[in-house]
Order: C-alpha cells, then sequence, then structure tokens
C-alpha cells in the first residue's frame, strides 16, 4: 500500500480546513450548513460506540471558527480503493478529516458510518475491540490525522 506521510503544522492547516467565510451583510440571515464531529469512544462494555458533535462556530477577525482540541502535527494518509483494516482500535486520540474517496466505520453490532470529503472523526476508542475502517468505491481515501497533544 502507498502512504503519504507528511508532518505539517496542525493548528494553521485546521484554519485552512474549518473556517467558514464571514457573512455579508446581505447574507446575515443565511444558515450554515451543520458541520458535525463523528466521536469514537470505548464504552464501559469495551466496545466502540459512537455520537455525534456539532462544532459550535464563534466569530473571529472576519471568519467562524471552532477550536479544536490542541493537536501536534499532522499526517496526510492515501489508502487505496477496497483496504479494509479489521478490527482496530485508534492508535491514539485524533482528529481524521476525509479530504477525498469515501469510507465506511463499522462498529460491533453491524452499525457502519459512512464517510466522505469534509467528514470529520474524533477517534477516541483506544481499548476494547475498537472498529473496521473500509475504503469504498474506486478512489483512494485521503484523510488528513491529526493528533491531539499529550499523546
Amino acid at each position: 500500500m502507498n502512504m503519504v506521510r507528511l508532518t505539517i503544522g496542525g493548528m494553521g492547516l485546521l484554519g485552512l480546513c474549518l473556517a467558514i467565510p464571514a457573512q455579508s451583510a446581505d447574507s446575515a440571515a443565511q444558515k450554515h450548513k451543520q458541520v458535525i464531529i463523528t466521536r469514537l469512544y470505548t464504552g464501559p462494555d469495551g466496545q466502540t460506540h459512537s455520537e455525534e458533535i456539532e462544532a459550535k462556530f464563534a466569530p473571529a477577525g472576519g471568519n467562524d471558527v471552532y477550536r479544536l482540541m490542541a493537536n501536534s502535527g499532522a499526517e496526510i494518509h492515501r489508502a487505496p480503493p477496497g483496504r479494509v483494516a479489521d478490527w482496530h482500535t485508534a492508535p491514539r486520540r485524533q482528529y481524521v478529516v476525509t479530504i477525498s474517496g469515501h469510507g465506511e466505520i463499522e462498529l460491533m453490532g453491524g452499525k457502519k458510518i459512512e464517510v466522505g470529503p469534509g467528514n470529520i472523526e474524533l477517534a477516541e476508542d483506544l481499548t476494547g475491540k475498537g472498529h473496521i475502517t473500509r475504503t469504498v468505491g474506486n478512489e483512494d481515501r485521503v484523510t488528513i490525522q491529526i493528533p491531539l497533544s499529550g499523546q
């Protein structure tokens, strides 16, 4: 598998990925699309569960900003079509942002979470059985993985 790893400054990257343009006076009443972060975590039963967290943006210098947890750099990953990472836990607490391509995350009990460009996951399931990650479709899935500080 060809995997491209590039370490970059996480905070600068986040500004590029998550900043939303300021509204003009004419569009001030316009609603923005929700930005949802899917959190994967280990429950008391030792299994991976998921919940959706809405990013709450605040005005900041002409953009609306949602501050992520402190992080320490980032990596770009590329997975080919058909790749399957069988049951595994997250290697560390990290955000995973899909840039292109599509994937599927499967939890115990058969729950499947589809991910594609713009989807953000907060992977915190460091123990237990974990989850399965698949690259679906006919193109590479490219992600940015942003480790949280203190890992």
